[in-house]
């Protein structure tokens, strides 16, 4: 392997690089890391240690507002019901994607081209919000779960991602399972899938936060506080500035401790935000290797 000597202004051209890609992770990271810093401040985030606008670390380390989250219902109720969302989003979007796409890969399938023009043709144009909610009303799934799992249950972009993928697989594999009288169906259940791990990694991780993080479907659709999401209960907390359900519960149990209503806020972000945190890094090493495939074939 050859060394090559930078010259100056190649090392000059690193650092001012090296420089902006700081930057960009101090400006990322920061919102993330206020929160995390408010949430466990036991002086308050109304305190004049926060007058700067700058907040670096807590003043007084508490977990006082964790405890008291816990013994909100209103926020496990929300905790539920996203996660039982999420969870049949992402099997439901994976299983109708993958026999969506799976057809759509093979070159000879008739009116391929047109199939796929249908499907770009949804990509492009959409019913609307009334039309929606009217078929929605229509189809008697207001108030129920399939209301925010199946109108999103299969994704163009992610059908195109996973068919470009389905491509790059050896067509020689499929041919040596038909001369062993294999079928479509086993195929594709026993050889397909198993090596398509990657982009099914993807498309499940895409699903998976568009869920936890969806909450407008769910104010359309979803009038009852019981079957609401978290992002509902966040919004009610944080947007309309709600506090009435927070207040009740510190009641409740006599706690003699003072919460700012913005240490409370961001304790309720950051109970969010730790579950895509736990799960993103056994789907990352999936992701790269999903998205760069599905991407470049076909």
């Amino acid at each position: 392997m050859i060394n090559v000597k930078k010259s100056t202004g190649d090392k000059i051209v690193d650092v001012f690089i090296y420089l902006i890609l700081i930057g960009i992770i101090v400006i990322t990271l920061y919102p993330f890391w206020t929160q995390v810093v408010i949430s466990l401040d036991g002086a308050g985030a109304d305190s004049a240690a926060y007058s700067s606008g700058i907040i670096w670390f807590p003043t007084q380390l508490t977990f006082e507002s964790y405890k008291l989250a816990f013994k909100f219902d209103a926020l496990w109720t929300g905790y539920w019901n996203t996660i039982l969302r999420t969870v049949i989003g992402v099997i439901s979007s994976i299983f109708f994607t993958a026999i969506t796409a799976y057809p759509l890969a093979k070159k000879d399938l008739p009116f391929n081209r047109a199939f796929t023009g249908m499907i770009l043709f949804t990509m492009l144009f959409a019913g609307g919000t009334i039309p929606s909610y009217l078929l929605i009303k229509e189809l008697h799934m207001l108030d129920t779960i399939w209301s925010l799992v199946i109108p999103g249950m299969i994704g163009t972009f992610n059908v195109l991602i996973m068919r470009n993928f389905f491509r790059s697989i050896p067509e020689e594999l499929e041919d040596s399972a038909r001369v062993d009288g294999a079928g479509y169906l086993r195929i594709f259940t026993l050889i397909v899938i198993p090596i398509s791990k990657p982009v099914l990694a993807t498309i499940a991780l895409w699903v998976g936060v568009g869920h936890w993080n969806a909450w407008f479907d769910s104010m359309i659709y979803i009038s009852d506080p019981n079957k609401q999401v978290l992002q509902i209960v966040l919004r009610k907390i944080i947007i309309q500035n709600s506090m009435t359900d927070i207040n009740s519960v510190i009641q409740n149990i006599g706690n003699t401790t003072v919460f700012s209503g913005r240490q409370l806020q961001a304790t309720v972000v950051m109970f969010s935000i730790i579950p895509m945190l736990i799960v993103y890094p056994f789907i990352q090493k999936y992701f790269v290797k999903g998205v760069m495939v599905g991407a470049i074939k076909g």
